[in-house]
């Protein structure tokens, strides 16, 4: 078994006068614009100084802390004007506010920043230079320059489908302050639950903040039974039983935000509030349901119905619930939400049409961005900027307006918004949602994303590149009940979000980052912090072979233990260990399942192994008559099932180079795609499909990738064993109406996957 693992340099120096010691290597995530390690190391000890400038006291504080808590050493201060082991300053000329420099040598550390915020970013790298091993306290000499790139480096957590308490909330901080990550983003409000006390209105939490058990709480609930699973139940102290009802819930006083905001705060961190409204608004009409247009609480068609904008009783309700929240939240930024907002009631609502007719709107769309920009106006006169997720751009924006976009089917909001001079925050749900399951390839994909090109389509200039004020991970929480569900979907990908977020990309590798991932997996193992364990390589989902295979399993980790089986079982503790390659002479199954040091096992991989001989070339059918491209069929189609698609209406006949799905066409739909290949040698070619929602590929009529069904962005992979010649390619996909995605690529012999073209038809 490959592991991949970063050793220390070999050498060996003497430092501070002691027995000659091998320096630590050097490991930072995010990765640091510029490294210099040095010949020698630091001992940091218990008893040794912390020296602080007189404006960085609370920043030393939380240093002491820090040490206290994760290295076990215990810090004195220094004397006024009196140097320390650790020297904690300002005066460091950057333009960016969290640039620092770092310092280590003979006669300590020294951390030098922009401003108090920039110390934070040094002492969040100092933090990842400690040893582990609280016995071991050696530091490298090293100099460190460094500043982020973007601004913004966001994560968002959704307390309101399931809650988290306020110390779960600090322990995610910490983790957001480890890797640099700067904006926490508090979904607080929904239709599941509201979460924040609002003292003029108490009913928003005695009966917003409970609900009886959901269709999202009992999909956890099946998914705990059916996999096992302890970390998809209910914690049983946010249960209660009223009047004989099993309730769930919880919220935050007034008094916990603060202490919380206090605790981002000391670690370098923003915290951006968000109530969402005018929709998603279900959680306060438990209490208040006369803020709706009908006077009830019910679901429309797609969402929950929302506030109702004609009438002012309900605009001075939201207004009075969001001044209380400007008094806890000192940051200036605070967000909106306004999404996915069901427009029926309004329709038919006489205060909605009469707010239309007043303000010469143009429907029901114009309601909305007036409520927007109402609101927007609320907000600047108590001194806060509004930030709304990318459908506020539908209204329009004010020049002060940022926005957070999300919906990968609606591309045009970054381009339109950034040539307006807006701030946009990119947080694309294909790519940077982590509630949806990881998939094989998403840890690099999102590594190697750029930004500011995220869509070639985009064509942003300099200028607008510049209105991308940074990056975002968002986790959506309904199928996210526990602390450490939360964690497992968040890492590792957090990680690769912190390096896209601040490091330059002339600084990044990816073979370096899974290095440097490595060895950050030894603090989560030691400080029992959840993670998956990145997805086991070397193998296909459908493996072809002609006469032997060779399976090499291998994975990105060093610590893990990797069992097998091959009878069609779910691999055990007790399964057979994998410790070299295996030879597979027959056609069989295989299922591979990683265990970490404390048992722990991560996600079962199956491998179909199957023995084939080459498939036939084929004669083209009327090779005179055939033409460059593959055919593509457009099928006006609201099914679940690829094999449905067929019998669908034919809308439109495309043809294309490759398997995309054309501009002009978006929402439910059902495509067929048909043509020829041709295999340039005789070999087993391999075959990438990439789909959302579901896709299949058949290959000279055997169904190759089977990747059906509703679902997120995912990636399969199989393998035919083909003759030199021509040879048949179908696809089938569909699309749900949620931003859909398809792409085919394909790898002969011995080379890397890449988009597949030059088809005919």
């Amino acid at each position: 078994m490959r592991m991949v693992l970063a050793l220390a340099s070999a050498w060996t120096v003497t430092a501070c006068g002691t027995q000659e010691v091998t320096p630590p290597a050097v490991h930072i995530i995010p990765q640091p614009a510029s490294i210099t390690t040095g010949q020698g190391v630091f001992k940091l000890k218990s008893g040794m100084t912390i020296a602080a400038d007189s404006s960085l006291e609370r920043v030393a504080d939380y240093l002491d802390q820090t040490l206290r808590n994760t290295s076990a050493l215990q810090m004195e201060r220094a004397e006024a004007g009196e140097a320390g082991n650790i020297n904690l300053r300002l005066g460091l000329d950057h333009p960016s506010r969290e640039a620092y420099t770092l310092t280590v040598d003979a006669d300590g550390i020294t951390i030098q920043g922009a401003t108090p915020r920039g110390v934070q970013m040094g002492i969040a790298t100092l933090r990842q230079l400690i040893p582990l091993d609280s016995r071991d306290s050696r530091i490298p000499y090293v100099t460190i320059s460094d500043a982020p790139r973007f601004e913004w480096r966001g994560a968002l957590l959704d307390v309101s489908r399931h809650f988290y308490t306020p110390e779960q909330v600090k322990r995610f901080l910490d983790l957001m302050a480890r890797y640099k990550l700067n904006k926490f983003h508090w979904h607080l409000t929904d239709d599941q639950g509201w979460r924040i006390e609002i003292k003029q209105y108490p009913l928003l939490t005695e009966r917003g903040a409970w609900r009886k058990l959901n269709s999202q709480d009992s999909t956890c609930l099946e998914m705990a039974a059916r996999e096992e699973n302890p970390d998809m139940l209910l914690p049983q102290e946010l249960m209660r039983v009223v009047d004989g009802d099993t309730l769930y819930g919880g919220y935050y006083t007034q008094q916990e935000i603060r202490d919380i905001v206090a605790y981002a705060a000391e670690r370098g961190i923003d915290v951006i509030p968000e109530l969402d409204m005018p929709g998603h608004l279900m959680g306060a009409q438990q209490g208040y349901p006369w803020i709706t247009c009908t006077g009830e609480s019910s679901w429309g068609k797609s969402f929950s119905s929302p506030l109702c904008p004609g009438k002012d009783s309900a605009l001075m309700f939201v207004k009075n619930v969001y001044s209380e929240v400007f008094s806890l939240f000192p940051y200036r930024y605070v967000h909106l939400g306004a999404d996915e907002v069901e427009k029926t009631n309004w329709k038919q609502c006489p205060d909605c049409q009469a707010r239309i007719k007043k303000y010469d709107l143009k429907d029901e769309n114009g309601l909305q961005a007036w409520f927007v920009h109402d609101m927007e106006r609320h907000f600047n006169a108590n001194g806060k900027q509004l930030i709304g997720w990318d459908e506020i751009v539908e209204g329009g924006l004010s020049p002060t307006a940022t926005i957070t976009w999300w919906r990968d089917w609606a591309p045009t909001a970054v381009p339109t918004a950034t040539a307006q001079g807006n701030q946009v925050i990119l947080c694309p749900d294909f790519l940077l949602y982590l509630d949806f399951i990881e998939q094989p390839n998403d840890l690099r994909r999102i590594y190697e994303t750029e930004p500011t090109t995220y869509r070639a389509d985009w064509n942003l200039t300099p200028e607008q590149q510049r209105n991308i004020w940074g990056v975002q991970a968002n986790i959506w929480c309904e199928r996210i009940p526990s602390e450490r569900r939360m964690q497992y979907q968040a890492l590792p990908r957090l990680l690769a979000l912190s390096e896209m977020g601040w490091s330059r990309p002339e600084v990044k590798s990816w073979e370096d980052f899974e290095q440097r991932f490595a060895v950050q997996v030894d603090y989560f193992d030691r400080h029992g912090i959840n993670y998956r364990i990145p997805t086991l390589t070397g193998f296909n989902d459908l493996n072809v072979f002609v006469d032997t295979a060779i399976v090499e399993v291998k994975s990105l980790l060093p610590n893990i233990t990797i069992r097998y089986t091959t009878d069609g079982t779910t691999p055990t503790a007790e399964s057979a260990v994998y410790q070299e390659p295996l030879t597979v002479t027959e056609s069989r199954t295989l299922q591979f399942r990683p265990f970490r040091p404390d048992g722990t096992a991560g996600e079962t991989q199956k491998a179909e192994y199957r023995k084939e001989p080459l498939s036939a070339a084929r004669t083209l059918p009327d090779e005179e008559e055939m033409e460059t491209g593959i055919r593509m069929m457009y099928h006006e189609f609201k099914g679940r099932r690829c094999e449905e698609i067929a019998d669908a209406k034919v809308v439109r006949r495309y043809t294309l180079d490759s398997i995309t799905i054309p501009s002009r066409i978006h929402e439910w739909l059902g495509l067929i795609y048909s043509g020829w290949f041709e295999v340039p040698t005789d070999g087993v070619y391999t075959f990438a499909l990439t789909s959302n929602d579901g896709s299949r590929l058949w290959i000279d009529d055997q169904l190759i990738i089977d990747n059906d069904g509703p679902h997120s962005e995912i990636r399969k992979t199989g393998q035919r064993a083909l003759a030199k010649g021509w040879h048949e390619v179908r696809v089938e996909y569909f699309d749900m109406n949620n931003g859909g995605m398809v792409s085919l690529q394909w790898a002969p012999p011995g080379e890397a996957l890449r988009t597949m073209t030059g088809f005919m038809h």
